[in-house]
């Protein structure tokens, strides 16, 4: 799942949201955002049995995703648009 809110400065936050038990071990997200680097958007765990990781990104920016698992598994969000290869959204708030 992918949240979105407005920050205060005009720019929105996305968080990106799976269930702990979707993947084993440690997941990042991992996108045109970022540069393709693993780890740097690693989903942490949270008290309500989900793990998530957050980005800002100016409204409009069209962001490519996959998330990366533990051994080297790719793998796509199941709610998302994808373009082939890679989940698609476009930042909106």
């Amino acid at each position: 799942m992918i949240k979105t809110r407005r920050a205060k400065n005009g720019q929105v936050t996305v968080t990106w949201v799976l269930p702990s038990d979707v993947h084993e071990g440690p997941v990042s997200v991992v996108g045109c955002f970022n540069d393709w680097t693993p780890g740097l958007h690693v989903l942490g765990k949270r008290s309500n049995g989900t793990r998530s990781a957050s980005y800002t990104a100016e409204a409009g920016t069209e962001i490519r995703f996959r998330y990366l698992g533990h051994g080297g598994h790719w793998f796509n969000d199941p709610e998302t648009h994808h373009d082939g290869d890679n989940g698609v959204i476009v930042v909106t708030h």
